[in-house]
C-alpha cells in the first residue's frame, strides 16, 4: 500500500496476510507488539514529513489529483474519529456501558 503521496514513500503493512472466510483472530502478543511498533514508526514518519511542509503544500493523490497537507491531516482526523466510534460501539456491545 502506498504511503500518502506527499512524502513519496511507501508504507509497510502490519496485516498478518491471512484473509477470507474461516480466518480466525488469534491474539499473538509478539505480533501485536510488532504492529504497534510499525504504527508508532509510521506516526513518527508522518510527523517528520508534516513538520517539513506548509499546510498548503501539495502532492498527487492516487487518482492524480493534487491534495494538500491540510487535506491529509483533516482526512486523518476524520478516520481516527470514525474508527474510535466503531471501537466504542463494539465495547458497548460487550459490556453495556456507555460514554455518558
Amino acid at each position: 500500500m502506498p504511503r500518502p503521496p506527499l512524502a513519496g514513500h511507501r508504507r509497510v503493512s502490519g496485516h498478518s496476510g491471512q484473509r477470507g472466510p474461516g480466518t480466525r483472530f488469534h491474539r499473538n502478543r509478539g505480533f501485536c507488539d510488532h504492529v504497534f511498533g510499525v504504527w508508532r514508526a509510521e506516526c513518527d514518519n508522518a510527523r517528520a514529513v508534516a513538520a517539513a511542509m506548509a499546510l498548503d503544500d501539495c502532492g498527487l493523490g492516487r487518482r492524480g489529483v493534487a491534495i494538500s497537507l491540510r487535506w491529509v491531516l483533516v482526512h486523518m482526523i476524520e478516520e481516527y474519529a470514525r474508527h474510535n466510534g466503531h471501537a466504542d460501539l463494539l465495547r458497548e456491545c460487550i459490556d453495556g456501558s456507555t460514554g455518558d
